[in-house]
């Protein structure tokens, strides 16, 4: 069987920062009251002329650069968005013209969850044979899709993208387990209505369709029934128990969710890398920019076996154990590890049952974005504080 190796990372943000004192000039909203229910204290937005393919094309560059590779040596092209250029053509096309490669290349849409997805699909043509070498990337220019009066969503958001290469090898590395979800019946939670079924009228650009719309409560209920169990299910796919994950990357959508997860797994707080205080939300684009910083900083070693979980529209959910590099000892793969990745994914999912159902109390206080007590209400209004409508 043949592995997809990471060799090389990189990424690629806006130089224009949007802070939370920006966002106070801008809506009813404070740096405390963001900071306090996101973890986010500013974020990256693109300039007009700046788009997905061209933070895409950098953020390549960067990985390419780092592998010792050229565009020509590329035998496919993944990229996850939410965000292309144009809905036709296809804006992996775009970015394959504008690299120089020449290769296949394909758009992934599967919102925050898009590289995970696109990860794993990497792996499966590597694994056939199909392909030697291919960059992967997630990508958003979201901010173009934001209303910027709404402080629901337009606090959460910013713009960026990142890139792997991977490349096969005989040694078990880079995907080792993995899971993909869905459940279409929570569609209406997060979504962007503008399309097919609401096309680009008069009367829907009224309606502002244009925009990203967000049931907060939802999709914060969704992400912390999903994001522990699923991670604990492919780390046990892998083999592996949660004390054998050297550090978990998370999407980065909200420092409230991230470390609930880590409690429901029993992961400490050092073991997970979080970033949405620089950037925010950013989509398909938040784990490859988290895993370019993780490594950057001396984060990531190699040998090392990351969890990478994500969640988000559609919804949708996805994790992977990745391996970055090669281990000294190979890690146990085929039929004769089937009894052991049993056995662990059981160990794995008792364990975030039961932290679950211990934290329940303390879940129910903290719903997304919105939502405080009676009390901190009455206090505010007699503050003049109207910030926890």
């Amino acid at each position: 069987m043949l592995y997809g190796r990471i060799i090389g990372w990189g990424k690629a943000v806006p130089d224009k920062i949007v802070t939370n004192a920006d966002l106070e000039k801008m809506v009813d909203t404070s740096d405390e009251w963001i900071v306090t229910r996101t973890g986010i204290r500013e974020r990256r937005i693109a300039p007009e002329g700046v788009n997905t393919s061209t933070l895409s094309v950098l953020a390549a560059q960067a990985a390419l650069t780092q592998a010792g590779l050229i565009p020509a040596d590329i035998d496919l092209i993944i990229v996850a968005s939410s965000s292309p250029d144009h809905l036709l053509p296809a804006v992996s096309s775009e970015i394959q013209h504008q690299l120089g490669a020449n290769c296949g290349a394909f758009t992934l849409v599967a919102g925050c969850t898009g590289f995970v997805y696109s990860l794993v699909t990497a792996q499966q043509f590597i694994a056939t044979g199909a392909y030697r070498t291919i960059l992967v990337i997630g990508a958003e220019v979201i901010s173009r899709n934001i209303d910027w009066t709404d402080r629901n969503t337009c606090v959460l958001f910013g713009d960026g993208a990142g890139a792997v290469v991977m490349q096969a090898s005989e040694e078990p590395t880079g995907v080792l387990s993995f899971e993909l979800g869905s459940d279409g019946s929570g569609a209406e939670h997060l979504m962007m209505p503008l399309g097919i079924a609401h096309p680009a009228t008069h009367d829907a650009v009224d309606k502002k369709y244009q925009y990203i719309r967000m049931n907060g409560r939802e999709v914060f209920k969704f992400a912390t029934r999903t994001l522990a169990r699923s991670a604990a299910e492919t780390i046990g796919r892998s083999g592996l128990s949660i004390h054998d994950i050297d550090l978990m990357i998370p999407h980065q959508a909200n420092a409230r969710i991230i470390e609930l997860a880590a409690r429901q797994l029993g992961l400490p707080l050092e073991k997970v890398f979080v970033n949405i205080d620089k950037y925010g939300n950013t989509s398909a684009a938040s784990i490859p920019i988290a895993l370019t910083e993780a490594i950057e900083q001396g984060r990531v070693k190699e040998g090392d076996k990351l969890v990478l979980v994500g969640f988000g529209a559609g919804l949708t959910w996805a994790s992977a154990v990745v391996q970055f590099g090669l281990a000294e000892k190979p890690v146990m793969t085929g039929w004769r590890a089937a009894p052991t990745r049993t056995v662990r994914a059981a160990q794995n999912k008792i364990s975030v049952v039961a932290r679950t159902a211990s934290m329940r109390a303390s879940l129910m206080l903290v719903p997304l974005y919105t939502r405080v007590s009676r009390k901190q209400r009455s206090e505010e209004k007699s503050n003049g504080n109207g910030q926890s409508k």
